[in-house]
């Protein structure tokens, strides 16, 4: 029998991270869930490690847990408000052990799929311990993976393949797109490595991507002075992108897209 097509709005959160401003930070994420909440939206894609950022000074001493702690119940609870899916990053603690770890919350305020970082740039192996799993869940909108930052490029985009292979319709993706104070993005414009990674894997296996990438400093770790710049994407099945965010690091923005679930 055909697959039973689902049309899902998609909204993308390009957040503003303050490194040291974990209150605001999480306030503002909240605030842009009510607002994609407002514009219709199913599922709300937010960034990579929040509400403290990659890379934070802070990152052991503020780390939560995973479910029941301080920012994935404030997460839970938007997500039951206003009755959508919510996927965002977390700063996980887990005992006296930290992750780089992501949530999809259901609109009932449960959650459904809880990742763990697997291919952690080097750089941050001393802040995050690293995953060890991979997962898809089925919603009504279709089967949906997780995966975050760079996990899509690990080594023969083996994460996000795997994701597809286990059947998702849709790969999610909180990030945090940094590049270095000399960047010159009139001269070499940022994103040609995810418009790769996700596009081979998209095209393939006709499947949605999706990465939500925060905005703002490092302030923190051999990437101070670095500034996370946006560029959120959406890749369609046919493996072009159908989405592009806006460059900067005060390029904070809310981004939108309908997608036709159901096309594998």
């Amino acid at each position: 029998m055909p697959q039973t097509r689902v049309s899902v709005r998609l909204v993308l959160a390009q957040l503003r991270v303050d490194p040291g401003e974990r209150a605001a930070t999480l306030t503002r994420a909240l605030q842009r869930i009510d607002d994609a909440a407002r514009r219709g939206a199913d599922v709300v894609l937010l960034p990579e490690a929040l509400p403290l950022g990659w890379m934070a000074a802070d990152t052991h001493a503020r780390a939560d847990a995973i479910p029941d702690g301080t920012t994935c119940v404030a997460f839970r609870e938007a997500a039951a408000r206003h009755h959508v899916f919510v996927c965002t990053g977390i700063v996980e603690r887990a005992g006296d052990v930290v992750f780089n770890a992501a949530v999809l919350i259901d609109p009932d305020g449960q959650v459904l799929l809880h990742h763990r970082k697997v291919n952690e740039l080097e750089i941050a192996h001393d802040l995050y311990a690293r995953g060890d799993r991979l997962g898809v869940v089925d919603t009504r909108l279709g089967r949906i993976g997780l995966m975050i930052c760079a996990d899509a490029f690990a080594p023969g985009e083996v994460v996000s393949r795997t994701l597809a292979l286990m059947g998702a319709d849709m790969i999610l993706s909180p990030c945090a797109w940094a590049v270095p104070p000399d960047h010159d993005h009139a001269r070499a414009p940022y994103g040609d490595l995810w418009r790769r990674c996700y596009g081979i894997v998209a095209r393939e296996h006709s499947v949605w991507i999706a990465g939500a990438s925060n905005v703002g400093p490092i302030t923190f770790g051999a990437w101070d002075g670095h500034a996370c710049i946006g560029c959120s994407l959406v890749v369609g099945p046919d493996g072009e992108p159908r989405l592009e965010g806006p460059y900067g690091a005060d390029a904070d923005a809310l981004l939108m897209v309908d997608m036709e679930m159901g096309q594998r």
